[in-house]
């Protein structure tokens, strides 16, 4: 057998995959991913694709950046790992340090974890935490979105919206209160008018605070876009409007920026298009450059003093696991961050933002896609039943064949659900761009039956 061969035995008899049906997966002959060289991986039989996905929306500079492959191989000279509890480390101190300095002005104390779901977790936590601390413990419900993602940990699928993924798991969850979609309000309410959509969510916020605001902790909310929803953009203002209603009725506002932050909204974080200054802000995927688990929640002054207190009176954040604020990790993300500091991946974005935008117009219209969204530098494409225009029944799978067909092709690619998505990393050329829409085009035109 080849090493090939006998990797593809082991995974399917070893290896349980996230987000995979175990019975079928080795089916297709598990793809294996030896190595990666900017913005290209090669599996174990040397076949090159270009990474469309970012290796799951984190890779921000491509692969093997030699600045951060140095500030990695730097930092194995000093020190792996040392506990955060009770101690510090250079490279978390200075991370913290540039963190507060590049995010919102209101943010100004940084507490690092290892995911983004993570990082959703802390913020759910320290929002609890800190109306107990002022003596308002009735103050203890979440108010989340329809069709939201925050990740898979128990607080975040509390707050999350995912029936598919996380249904199973109802008896677990903690009660939370909904509002509508943005989006859906948006196309299904409002006849696509973006302004309306905006008034009408914040008065159906509104009146939901001028109800129930003595008993919310919290309103959390994606960085201006449903993520793993579909990228379903929200109409411009909901951000900014919601910042103002929770501050008129004393509630914390909390921004899950895992997917948007660094760059991936055209700005350094999707705040920014609105001004928005949150209480707390959940930091994830692109931190490190899509090097090393690192993730951070970001928190206001008036949070973080209200865990302050003589020792006896427990009112500090008890929260924290074994490899929070890891030296390399906090290394590699430092350099990811010089790397931004220096303009040029910004200033880089609008072009291949607009590039992107073009290439999709192609795709309206085809008898085989339905939905083309975009935001920013990333983008969805729904797959349709030309004989029926509707999404292939979930059990075919016909859109892992279409990424399948893609990675032969030479693009890697992922469906979520019945779409296609594109968010390769900021690194990607206007050529690349292009090669992943043609690449996507002709499978999913293959793919239709």
């Amino acid at each position: 057998m080849t090493e090939t061969e006998v990797l593809r035995e082991w995974d399917r008899r070893y290896f349980w995959h996230p987000f995979t049906q175990m019975q079928c997966y080795g089916d297709d002959d598990p793809w294996i991913i030896d190595r990666a060289e900017g913005n290209y991986v090669y599996d174990t039989q040397g076949h090159r694709c270009l990474d469309a996905i970012a290796s799951l929306w984190c890779n921000v500079h491509g692969h093997r950046h030699p600045r951060l492959d140095a500030a990695l191989i730097g930092q194995l000279g000093k020190v792996a790992h040392s506990t955060a509890l009770g101690a510090g480390n250079a490279p978390a101190i200075r991370l913290a340090k540039a963190l507060v300095e590049i995010t919102p002005p209101s943010l100004q104390h940084c507490f690092f974890s290892e995911d983004g779901a993570e990082a959703v977790e802390v913020a759910i936590k320290m929002a609890a935490q800190y109306w107990c601390n002022l003596g308002r413990p009735e103050k203890r419900l979440f108010l989340t979105l329809d069709n939201a993602y925050h990740g898979d940990t128990v607080g975040a699928v509390s707050v999350g919206g995912f029936p598919l993924f996380h249904e199973v798991y109802g008896h677990l969850l903690f009660p939370t209160l909904r509002l509508p979609s943005p989006y859906v309000l948006q196309w299904e309410d409002c006849e696509g008018d973006p302004e309306q959509a905006t008034a009408v969510w914040l008065a159906v916020l509104e009146t939901t605070l001028q109800k129930q605001s003595g008993e919310i902790a919290a309103v959390i909310l994606e960085g201006g876009v449903q993520g793993a929803a579909g990228i379903l953009p929200f109409p411009p203002g909901i951000l900014a409007g919601a910042q103002h209603l929770c501050r008129a009725y004393e509630v914390l506002l909390i921004i899950d920026e895992v997917a948007t932050g660094f760059g991936r909204s055209g700005k350094l974080f999707s705040c920014e298009w609105e001004s928005v200054e949150p209480d707390l802000l959940a930091l994830g995927k692109g931190l490190s450059g899509g090097y090393l688990p690192v993730a951070a929640t970001l928190a206001a002054e008036h949070v973080y003093a209200a865990f302050l207190a003589p020792f006896g009176e427990t009112r500090q954040f008890y929260y924290g696991h074994t490899y929070t604020a890891n030296p390399l990790a906090c290394a590699v993300a430092l350099e990811n961050l010089a790397l931004f500091a220096e303009g040029g991946v910004l200033a880089a974005l609008p072009e291949k933002i607009a590039r992107l935008r073009a290439g999709l117009q192609r795709f309206h219209g085809q008898s085989w896609a339905g939905e083309v969204r975009q935001f920013g530098l990333m983008a969805a494409i729904a797959l349709r039943d030309p004989g029926t225009n509707a999404p292939y029944p979930y059990g075919d799978r016909v859109e892992y064949a279409v990424c399948r067909r893609a990675r032969e092709m030479g693009v890697y690619s992922r469906p979520l659900g019945d779409l296609l998505t594109i968010v390769p990393p900021l690194s990607v050329t206007a050529a690349e761009i292009d090669t992943i829409l043609n690449v996507l085009y002709d499978a999913m035109a293959e793919g239709r039956s």
